[in-house]
């Protein structure tokens, strides 16, 4: 396994669309490893291919249980609404305020080839929009509603410490 190199805003494969994947390779599976190994390093929530140079249809999210790989991932249902803090690993130090989904479901295939639903609410499903993004082009400041402030991060993340 090995550590990727998370590609930062500015580059433009970040902004290009993604192929799908049409067969789970030995090299597929190869990366999935390598970007879950990524993730964990860079204490992110979730991980697209494109932010690793990768311009295929795949992403991994940490729904705080494990690490759900997901190819050519779709939303298929989206319910509720949520207005919470946002950052991206390829967007380092910048955060936002987005408007999500509070609930999604996502229909993918898993490495085994299997399609597999998997349903989200909170973080996991503002990742699941966050990351499915990515493979379309687009980055969170494209949507959020308000970039953050230096001081209006602090401050937020102050009292989300208080919270928990």
């Amino acid at each position: 396994m090995a550590i990727l190199n998370i590609v930062k805003e500015g580059d433009p494969i970040l902004r290009k669309k993604c192929r799908p994947v049409t067969e789970i390779t030995p090299r597929i599976r190869q990366l999935a490893e390598d970007m879950a190994e990524t993730l964990i390093d860079a204490n992110g929530a979730g991980l697209a291919a494109p932010q690793v140079g990768i311009l295929r249809r795949m992403v991994l999210v940490d729904n705080g249980e494990e690490i759900l790989t997901l190819i050519n991932p779709e939303i298929i249902a989206a319910e509720g609404e949520q207005e919470e803090m946002e950052g991206c690993l390829s967007v380092p130090d910048v955060w936002g305020i987005t408007h999500r989904p509070a609930r999604v479901t996502v229909r993918a295939m898993n490495l085994a080839g299997e399609t597999i639903e998997v349903t989200g609410e909170g973080l996991t499903a503002r990742c699941f929009c966050h990351e499915l993004d990515h493979l379309d082009g687009v980055l969170y400041i494209d949507n959020a509603v308000h970039i953050l402030t230096p001081e209006e991060t602090d401050e937020m993340l102050k009292e989300r410490e208080k919270e928990d």
